[in-house]
């Protein structure tokens, strides 16, 4: 849901971005039926997509890393450790990058992270936390479902917000 969500805001605030998702227990797994049907409410379609692992380059390669809970962004971390600094939860951004200001015209995106990640540590992100966890739906009924679907696109579209100058 994150990956075409976040590229739907973007998309329509007009900023051009590669988004794209990776996990870290399952390979070539499809999306759950729930969040096909959700997405197809939408008009977006996912049912050709395919779960793959995280891997190192894809957080070198990213310029912002976002996971949907702090383990995601634990992980992310311990796979590339230059990349913290760019890997937050996507409540984590929405919450920080508020309180910063949304990326100024002339600001790069890694200047604004900076901004956004000031006095952040990695020991902030132990343990888990509903400030910084979206819950996973998986194995759950549609209503949760649907619950995380609304959750989800609102801090997408509040991060395509803070992200479009």
């Amino acid at each position: 849901m994150g990956e075409v969500l976040i590229a739907q805001h973007l998309g329509e605030r007009g900023v051009t971005a590669e988004v794209s998702s990776a996990g870290f227990l399952t390979v070539d797994r499809p999306a759950e039926p729930a969040v096909v049907e959700l997405m197809a409410a939408r008009g977006l379609d996912v049912s050709g997509h395919r779960s793959r692992l995280l891997e190192p380059s894809m957080v070198d390669d990213a310029d912002i890393v976002i996971g949907m809970a702090r383990q995601h962004v634990r992980e992310a971390a311990m796979l590339a450790p230059d990349g913290f600094a760019k890997t937050f939860s996507l409540k984590e951004l929405v919450r920080r990058g508020e309180r910063a200001g949304p990326r100024l015209p002339d600001e790069d995106v890694p200047s604004w992270l900076m901004r956004v990640g000031e006095r952040r540590t990695p020991a902030g992100l132990l343990g888990e936390s509903p400030d910084d966890d979206v819950l996973d739906p998986i194995g759950r009924r549609f209503k949760v479902f649907k619950q995380v679907d609304a959750e989800i696109d609102d801090l997408a579209r509040r991060l395509s917000a803070l992200l479009a100058p």
